[in-house]
Formats: structure tokens, sequence, C-alpha cells
């Protein structure tokens, strides 16, 4: 069912969503959340369809904000109500213009789900203090993407000093199949591991949260290797025994090698964006192991002469990164 309402209001919202209920058979509520995603016109279906999906896994109310003519002279209101579409969610969609889309907060906290969490995403350019943010102040849980910043490690060193408990990003996100295989290769009997190598495109910051990561962990230190991606390519761990590796070339398939051991194909596929939101959501504490990594990222990163030379795919470029 959908429904759009033009220069409306939260209460005309708010009734539009109960009438909905009443004639689909279902009068309770039943969300467990309320998502925001705070976007623009040309990042809203990409967002909006990732949302549906982990929706699927976690039944929500996902209000989507979308700012149109910020600087106009006149308020409107605008919002389209799609419910029972593909899953036991509520979408609302609200486009709001001139002087109002400086205040968000003030439309959305009436349409949240009474007494259920609340979630904060950006899916494009995240704010410098989310926590600081009126849409961000109303979540227990915020979520960026320093990947879709304009600047991917300087957002990410931003995200790290206005860190507040419950903040996460996407770049942290990405990371779980890798630090799951990684660590149950290291659960085998291992020498002591002497250095740490990550290859990955240039400006992951995926990559730089991994070194970070696997340094502060394995008290070793972490190198950066600039390859031509996808994404992470490469996980070396050097050892007196020789390294162990996980090397993915094609960002499907990795391959695990471990000396006098024969390698082994691993499963470990890029994900989509609806998989790390269904991720997120379930769970809404403080995650203190992306704060360590992103913070040892911060403290130990060097940024490179701003005369360097740009890297072809072809060429490589090591980053020693000290005290990770």
């Amino acid at each position: 069912m959908n429904i759009d309402l033009t220069a409306t209001t939260t209460r005309r919202i708010q009734e539009a969503l109960t009438q909905a209920r009443h004639q689909m058979g279902g009068p309770a509520v039943g969300m467990v959340l309320t998502l925001v995603i705070v976007t623009d016109e040309s990042a809203q279906y990409d967002s909006l369809r990732a949302a549906t999906e982990a929706a699927r896994e976690h039944p929500c109310r996902v209000l989507t904000v979308i700012s149109r003519d910020a600087r106009g002279s006149s308020s409107r209101l605008d919002a389209e109500i799609r419910i029972g579409e593909t899953g036991p969610g509520e979408t609302v969609l609200l486009r709001m213009y001139g002087p109002l889309a400086g205040h968000a907060d003030s439309v959305v906290v009436p349409l949240l789900v009474p007494d259920a969490p609340v979630v904060t995403w950006w899916p494009g350019q995240a704010p410098a203090n989310p926590a600081d943010d009126p849409l961000g102040a109303l979540a227990q849980r915020r979520v960026t993407d320093a990947y879709a910043g304009l600047d991917r490690l300087g957002t990410l060193i931003q995200l790290d000093k206005s860190y507040t408990p419950g903040d996460t990003d996407f770049s942290w996100t990405r990371l779980t199949p890798w630090r799951t295989l990684l660590a149950a290769a290291l659960d085998q009997k291992t020498p002591p591991i002497t250095s740490v190598e990550v290859q990955a495109e240039p400006d992951s910051p995926s990559a730089e949260l991994l070194a970070a990561w696997l340094g502060g962990r394995l008290s070793a230190p972490a190198s950066r290797t600039t390859s031509g991606g996808p994404g992470i390519t490469a996980v070396i761990l050097q050892t007196a025994d020789g390294p162990i590796s996980v090397t993915r070339p094609d960002g499907r398939v990795a391959t695990l090698a471990r000396p006098g051991q024969p390698d082994r194909q691993v499963a470990l596929h890029r994900r989509p964006m609806s998989e790390l939101l269904a991720e997120e959501l379930r769970r809404l504490d403080p995650d203190e192991v992306y704060h360590d990594a992103v913070s040892r990222f911060d403290r130990t990163y060097t940024a490179p002469p701003a005369d360097a030379p740009q890297e072809n795919n072809g060429q490589q470029r090591t980053r020693k990164r000290a005290g990770s």
C-alpha cells in the first residue's frame, strides 16, 4: 500500500499509518526499532532498498529524511508511506523543503516507534560529529560510512575525534568476515607474528582499520600496501616458520595458506549494503573494539605528502604505521 501526502503534517502522517495498518489487518505496531536514514534524493533508492531487505530480519519503521531546497523561504513537508510491499516493516519518505529542512528532528520525533530503540544511518557523507547532529542525538546507534566520504581517511580520523559510545562505521562492519577468518586461522598453534601486511585499493578505510586492529591485537608492526583492489586483496602475517596469508584477488573467494599445510579455498565475498545494515541492527551496545581500532589508526596514521605521485593500478606503495 502506498499513500502520498503533499504539504502535510506529522499528525496526518500518524493517522495515515494507523489507518493503513487497520486496513491491512495489522492493528499492532510490532516494530522492534526505528531506523532513520539521512540521505539525498540521488541515494535514497539504494539506501531504502537496503533498509527494506534488512527489515525482513529486523521489522522496523524506516524514516527516510530527504532535504530539498533548504534555502527556500517557505517550509513544506511531503510524505510517501509504504506498508506491506516487501516485508513486515513500515517505510515513510519525508521530503522537507525550506527552513523545515534545518529542523528535521522536530518532524522525526513524533514518528518514532514508542519505547523502541532508534538507529540513525548516514549512507553518504557523515556529519563531523554524528552524536551532536540533531538526528544522531535521538539514536542509541549511529551508523556512518567513511568509504562514501569525499576524504575517506580524513572522515575516519574525524569520526575518531568525535567518537561517542554508539557510533560505528560500515568500514568496520565490512571487516567481519576477514576478522572471523583470521581469528580462526590463528586459533591453531602458530609461531609469534613478527609483522603484518594488508594489501588493498588506495584510501581504503577498511584496510586501515584492519591493519590497526591486527597490529594492536598481535603486538606486531603493521603496514599497508596499495594494490589494484577490489577492496582488500590480501593479508600477510609473517612468522619464523613462514608467512600465513589470506589472498582474495577477485572479491569473492579467498585462499588461506599456512606453512607446511595445503592451501584452502574460503568463501569471502564482498557483502552488499543490506547485509552490512542488518549486522549493525543486531546490536545496539557500544562497539568498543571498533573504537579501539579507529583510535589506533588515528594515532599512528601519517598522511602522504601533498606532492606524492598518484599510484596506478599496477603500482604498489607501502606505508608503515608505527606503533601499530
